[in-house]
């Protein structure tokens, strides 16, 4: 089982899932969400990106979708004016890896625009409908889609 350094100031029910998903995948996969005010069981994948500042792999589970082969993810940061730090971690290196229940892979990060950005929205939407509370919370920061599309190794 990897180990990693994680920062204190993550929520137990994250860490928590961290350490699910790297003890049981399969389990961590489908987590309920209820822990955190969820609606129950939803679709996670874990997010390894690279600190920008560290060098350090920061791992972090995260509900996620699916368009075509690519995973597709939201940067809402429970509606905070500000982005998350994974976000900012994959705007200066979008090499990452994911894992979903037990399949791992490289992926590259990008950020979804325009059309495509509002298809992908409304489809996390679905999967998750508090991200539309998160955008009013958010202001006038526009909660960024990720699409995480899979390197061939």
């Amino acid at each position: 089982m990897t180990e990693y350094n994680l920062p204190p100031t993550l929520p137990s029910w994250i860490t928590d899932h961290i350490r699910l998903y790297l003890e049981d995948p399969e389990k961590a996969h489908m987590w309920s969400s209820a822990v955190a005010g969820g609606p129950g069981p939803l679709p996670t994948l874990l997010l390894v990106s690279t600190g920008r500042r560290s060098g350090e792999p920061r791992p972090l589970p995260l509900i996620y979708g699916r368009a075509g082969d690519n995973y597709v993810v939201i940067a809402s940061k429970g509606g905070a004016v500000t982005h998350p730090v994974w976000y900012l971690n994959l705007v200066a290196n979008a090499e990452c890896e994911v894992h979903v229940s037990t399949h791992k892979t490289r992926a590259r990060a990008r950020t979804a625009v325009g059309e495509e950005r509002e298809e992908l929205w409304k489809q996390l939407g679905e999967i998750y409908p508090p991200y539309h509370d998160y955008q009013v919370s958010a202001g006038e920061r526009q909660i960024p889609v990720v699409v995480l599309e899979p390197i061939e190794s």
